[in-house]
């Protein structure tokens, strides 16, 4: 059997465990760096990807009033999808009650964090006041409407327009094969970022407040089985094609808790699939910042858990309230470093709850931080497949095709 890709990468994230738990806290260090540059790798393919797909699909095809539709469909999508997956948060959460008879840090330890997004900073944030820096931070959302304005005015050049084009046509042909140079890597990155992981917190990162852990996982495999399942059903999705495509860029978002890392990969195995290049160069980046499934339910559920372990009692009213709250505060935090604890933050202060209910999660943040990054990831691509189809323009890859890139290690 060929060892493909996303065998190579389970392969060395099982490794990277082993030799994490066998060199302990003393040496985890060593294995950082590797890890570091694989995130990085990664990264630079982020902008001058988006830009040239982007450019590329709105500019090339003459779609400009295709992209407003599209985007309306996206964000209609987007927002019922997160609001089902906070309510399944706070359903799951009030059934297994992982905070009763949890203790509480002492007042004076919790962490230190950037006060929570408001609409009006959102609002402003959403155009670049420079697109080197927005480029050069990995600002997604910045670099999506850069390139969306940008495509525009190259579509009203006309014939003058056609060499930009032609170039970022070649650009993002040259991007997709860069990124499969990168994915080379991918297997030591993976395993050297579980190295540290599981060397830096002991294995005891993987069993530690297990309970909280072990709801969060139901929960998100509820939001799968619940609301991912019947969507791609509804949409006439075929699931198990969907999975063998899906795997791989899920594999690094979760070895890896970083949703830009598996971007790259995920953009081009969706156009595998069938997806046209300019609906996922669109699509998938927004859902960046308005589709944040497994982080949404990840923060509803988290807050609870701390009312939960600080013996306070939040009725349906205030639950509501929370689910309208953090349907709007998780919109466009997803450049930002711990972007689940920011907005959970901010919600721990607007109903009146402990923050050092944070410290107490920091502990098996990163186990959770896997599974949450993951479900962004796959529902983003899910999503993505969705609008192709609402579209009408999801032409599906056969199964001798999927299987030949499979067999080519390119999926």
């Amino acid at each position: 059997m060929k060892l493909t890709l996303t065998r190579q990468i389970l392969l060395g994230l099982v490794i990277g465990v082993f030799v994490g738990w066998l060199v302990g806290p003393a040496h985890a260090p060593l294995f950082r760096p590797f890890s570091v540059l694989f995130l990085r790798l990664v990264k630079m393919l982020i902008a001058p990807l988006i830009f040239s797909t982007l450019v590329a699909g709105i500019a090339g095809g003459g779609h400009v009033k295709a992209v407003g539709r599209m985007a309306a469909k996206a964000i209609v999508y987007f927002e019922i999808v997160t609001t089902l997956a906070i309510g399944i948060g706070l359903l799951m959460v009030n059934l297994t009650r992982p905070g009763a008879g949890v203790v509480l840090p002492p007042h004076d330890g919790h962490p230190q964090l950037a006060p929570p997004q408001t609409w009006q900073d959102f609002v402003t944030h959403i155009v670049p006041d420079s697109i080197v820096k927005a480029m050069a931070e990995g600002d997604v959302l910045q670099i999506v409407v850069f390139s969306m304005l940008f495509a525009f005015a190259v579509n009203l050049l006309g014939e003058k327009g056609k060499p930009v084009v032609a170039i970022c046509e070649s650009l993002a042909e040259v991007m997709f094969k860069l990124t499969n140079l990168v994915m080379l890597y991918a297997p030591v990155g993976v395993g050297c970022a579980m190295a540290y992981t599981v060397g830096h917190g002991g294995l005891g990162v993987l069993v530690n407040l297990g309970k909280l852990v072990g709801t969060l996982y139901l929960a998100l495999l509820v939001l799968i089985v619940a609301v991912f399942v019947p969507v791609a059903f509804a949409f006439r999705i075929p699931i198990r094609k969907f999975i063998r495509i899906v795997k791989e860029p899920a594999t690094i978002a979760f070895s890896t808790t970083s949703s830009e890392a598996a971007l790259p990969r995920a953009m081009e195995v969706l156009e595998k699939f069938g997806v046209p290049r300019r609906i996922v160069a669109l699509v998938l980046p927004l859902g960046y910042s308005f589709n944040l499934d497994g982080s949404s339910l990840y923060i509803s559920l988290a807050a609870i858990f701390v009312a939960q372990a600080a013996g306070i009692h939040l009725g349906p009213g205030q639950q509501f309230g929370m689910l309208l709250m953090l349907m709007l505060a998780t919109k466009g935090v997803a450049g930002v470093p711990r972007a689940s604890l920011v907005v959970l933050s901010g919600a721990l202060m607007q109903y009146g709850l402990p923050l050092e209910g944070i410290t107490l999660i920091l502990g098996v943040d990163e186990l959770m931080d896997m599974a949450r990054t993951a479900t962004n990831l796959i529902g983003n691509c899910l999503a993505t497949v969705v609008i192709a189809r609402w579209e009408g323009e999801f032409e599906e890859a056969t199964d001798e095709a999927i299987d030949a890139a499979v067999l080519a290690g390119e999926m």
